[in-house]
């Protein structure tokens, strides 16, 4: 993990959180006068939700931060980056990185057309792939959308659709796909696309041989397991065996 948190009670907390959870913590700084970035959460009665974000100490990782870990960066499997931190230091960790460039191109932002030529896998929700395509994304026009987004020059695009699933499309196929999602009754939807996000990118590099369908039908099978149970981290599934089943997809026009 590579960011920055605040020097108040939740940045050292949150430190030790993450190297509780396994996560090394060599690249997480403590920031001098900042508050560690929160989201203050609400959750409607069919689980849908809406977020406030107070970004904090997330607005100050920096480029120099990216140099200070290059050689991490340059050689890690996969490189995850969002944009709730500065752009330009998720576009400078994206040039250098040899492996796998995961963008999950959220909080949905338009002007982000330079970096997309760097990513190996764009993902996006509706909303977010509606603001980068002018268009109004739905299930129905989905693959149009998935395809405009090629042409701006990453190799794949995921378009995550909730309880539909995903569709997706690479450069390297004819035709998009569409990986269907079974069916829950949601409680708490917060932080499933960072659930999907997660798991896809530890298959991607644990089970690198599956066809990209199937991963991302287990991604999406993580991400349903998540909306079921309140809170974001509190209820993502850590054991199961997400392979132990074939998922179904669509192939669309």
């Amino acid at each position: 993990m590579i960011c920055r948190v605040g020097d108040d009670q939740w940045g050292k907390k949150y430190k030790d959180h993450l190297k509780n959870e396994g996560v090394n913590v060599s690249y997480v700084h403590i920031t001098k006068n900042e508050t560690t970035g929160v989201a203050q959460i609400v959750v409607a009665e069919n689980g849908e939700n809406q977020i406030v974000i107070v970004p904090g100490a997330n607005k100050c990782l920096s480029v120099q931060d990216v140099e200070e870990s290059i050689e991490l960066i340059k050689n890690a499997d996969v490189l995850i980056g969002q944009l709730e931190t500065p752009f330009e230091t998720t576009y400078t960790a994206f040039k250098l990185n040899n492996g796998i460039k995961l963008l999950n191109a959220a909080p949905a932002l338009t002007d982000i057309r330079k970096i997309l030529p760097f990513c190996t896998i764009l993902c996006v929700n509706e909303l977010e792939a509606s603001v980068l395509t002018n268009v109004d994304v739905t299930i129905s026009n989905a693959s149009m959308a998935a395809k405009k987004l090629l042409e701006t020059g990453c190799e794949t695009v995921i378009i995550t659709l909730g309880s539909e699933g995903a569709v997706y499309m690479s450069k390297n196929e004819e035709c998009p796909k569409h990986v269907l999602c079974e069916a829950v009754n949601p409680v708490d939807t917060t932080g499933a696309g960072d659930a999907f996000i997660g798991a896809l990118a530890t298959f991607l590099v644990e089970y690198k041989d599956y066809p990209l369908h199937q991963l991302i039908g287990a991604a999406c099978a993580v991400a349903t397991i998540s909306v079921t149970v309140e809170g974001t981290q509190t209820s993502y599934p850590t054991k199961n065996d997400f392979f132990c089943k074939k998922y179904e997809y669509v192939q669309l026009e």
